[in-house]
């Protein structure tokens, strides 16, 4: 069924709602290639620019459907309180949106990367979506996901990266071994690196994000950048040293 009268549903043992219930973590979205998108300024943001993405909506009400625009072909569900309620785990109490995870292909590092390019590892997805967002909006196209990382389409990756993630094309990474042999430039985070004011930076390069914690892996082959502080604090954030590093890149390409 797509577009026409919504379809209600009331029972927490239909085949959709135990769909919809597992992408509440990443297995489910792995299992089902769906993932579940809420909130009241990116749903709507969503269905105006990335609509293609998406293939069905629901609520808990047949007016809060048709206040969306535009629906398209999509399938509509109107569910009972409870059901909804326990899919809104954001408690927006706006529409949800299903939509479909985009095909992963292997990266390949043998490869020189065009313009920037980010290799995260952050496994907690919150931090993922602020840096996904980040990396949105300072010209990184391509994110590599190595196998510590979250998933992209995580509920809370999706509300930290603000719809972010519809403007970037995502990659599995291989094992970390392979980028030490990696065509190209490439560089690392690291609170001992050379300062990343002094580092000239070239229009094509792989930036590397650790994991959090555990940081770089040990003998990893890059470039060490570090962010300068005062040193009242012991270290940045991961999401914030990224966003600096991402901004310093984007910053010296408009310099030319």
């Amino acid at each position: 069924m797509t577009g026409g009268d919504p379809r209600l549903i009331e029972s927490p043992q239909n085949p959709r709602v135990k769909l919809w219930t597992a992408l509440a973590e990443t297995r489910g979205i792995k299992k089902h290639g769906a993932f579940l998108m809420a909130g009241r300024k990116t749903v709507p943001e969503a269905l105006k620019r990335h609509a293609g993405h998406f293939n069905a909506v629901l609520a808990c009400r047949e007016a809060d459907i048709a206040a969306l625009k535009p629906l398209a072909s999509l399938e509509r569900f109107v569910l009972s309180k409870a059901l909804f309620e326990a899919l809104d785990v954001n408690g927006t109490g706006f529409p949800l949106l299903v939509g479909r995870v985009p095909d992963m292909a292997a990266a390949d590092f043998s490869k020189a990367p065009k313009g920037l390019e980010l290799v995260c590892a952050l496994g907690d997805p919150a931090n993922l979506g602020a840096v996904l967002r980040s990396a949105a909006a300072f010209g990184a196209k391509r994110v590599v996901l190595m196998e510590a990382a979250a998933h992209p389409f995580h509920p809370k990756a999706l509300r930290a990266a603000a719809n972010a993630q519809f403007e970037l094309q995502f990659l599995k990474g291989p094992g970390w071994a392979a980028l030490n042999d990696a065509k190209g430039a490439v560089a690392a985070l690291d609170g001992g690196g050379e300062d990343i004011g002094d580092y000239k930076w070239p229009r094509d390069i792989r930036l590397v994000l650790g994991e959090e914690g555990l940081g770089l892996p040990a003998g990893l082959k890059a470039r060490r950048l570090s962010i300068p502080t005062t040193g009242a604090v012991e270290s940045l954030n991961a999401t914030v040293a990224a966003s600096l590093a991402m901004q310093a890149h984007f910053s010296a390409m408009r310099k030319g």
